[in-house]
């Protein structure tokens, strides 16, 4: 695997997880505009079409750094005590264990900023300070969290899915050649695991950005307010297809993303483990 030969404490996971949560939604994110405005129920061209594609992005990186900081320190934690109490032949729950602990964490910081971006992408808002302030006028405190089970429940089947393929396919390379697997290796295994989990979990994704783009008494999105009746409703008035839309740029992006999100994660972690930094 891409482990050192010590552990990173805290620190250094809460660090290298924001590292990679910057790197990843700045790189990737024209690709999530284009997809959260293919799947707006008021349609691509609509939302906006091509224009202003880094729209929300100042959101996105406000929440990517926290998010993706909070996400891994108790990822590996829980990985590490689940560990050393299951058989080797069960490890796969314990990653799905720890990745699903590590997504209900970082949802606490995610869904808030993940609401205003995606408002901002759908042409909602004109600006960051409009989106706090609608959102907070319409909905309260509360509207900040809205979609937050939504989310939840789409991110746990998709870490259920990346991170065991994911720690297999990182073991499996390093048990073939006989050494520890470099940065770039994991994050070619990080990119095939990504993209297998987001198009299996597509249909949920599409729910939780209809879910998020409704404002509670505003327009027709605020019937949008479950995982299963969202689901049946996209499915009875507009078609199972409509379950899929954005498949194409979000496997595209989440391969990707998946490079560099765990690529930048294990190097940064590498970097700091190995140079002592935040070593205490």
């Amino acid at each position: 695997m891409t482990q050192t030969s010590t552990k990173p404490n805290n620190t250094q996971c809460l660090v290298a997880g924001g590292v990679a949560g910057i790197a990843v939604d700045t790189a990737l994110f024209p690709l999530d505009t284009i997809k959260t405005r293919l799947q707006a129920k008021a349609g691509f061209m609509a939302s906006g079409g091509f224009r202003g594609i880094y729209s929300g992005l100042s959101s996105a990186i406000i929440g990517s750094s926290p998010g993706a900081a909070m996400f891994f320190l108790t990822y590996e934690q829980v990985k590490a005590a689940c560990e050393q109490r299951v058989a080797p032949e069960y490890q796969s729950f314990a990653y799905m264990a720890a990745a699903s602990a590590g997504e209900i964490a970082a949802c606490l910081v995610r869904v808030p900023t993940e609401v205003l971006k995606q408002r901002l992408q759908a042409n909602h808002h004109r600006s960051l300070g409009a989106a706090i302030r609608g959102t907070y006028a319409a909905e309260g405190l509360l509207g900040f969290y809205r979609g937050y089970l939504t989310q939840v429940v789409r991110e746990i089947p998709f870490t259920c899915i990346q991170f065991p393929v994911y720690e297999y396919l990182k073991h499996s390379y390093a048990m073939k050649h006989g050494r520890v697997i470099k940065s770039w290796e994991a994050a070619v295994c990080g990119s095939v695991a990504g993209g297998a989990a987001a198009a299996f979990t597509t249909p949920l994704d599409v729910v939780k950005t209809r879910v998020m783009l409704s404002t509670k008494g505003v327009g027709a999105h605020h019937e949008y307010s479950g995982v299963v009746s969202t689901l049946t409703r996209i499915a009875r008035e507009e078609g199972v297809r409509a379950l899929f839309s954005g498949v194409i740029p979000r496997t595209i992006w989440i391969s990707v993303g998946g490079f560099v999100f765990l690529g930048s994660y294990e190097k940064a972690k590498e970097f700091l483990v190995e140079g002592k930094i935040f070593a205490h």
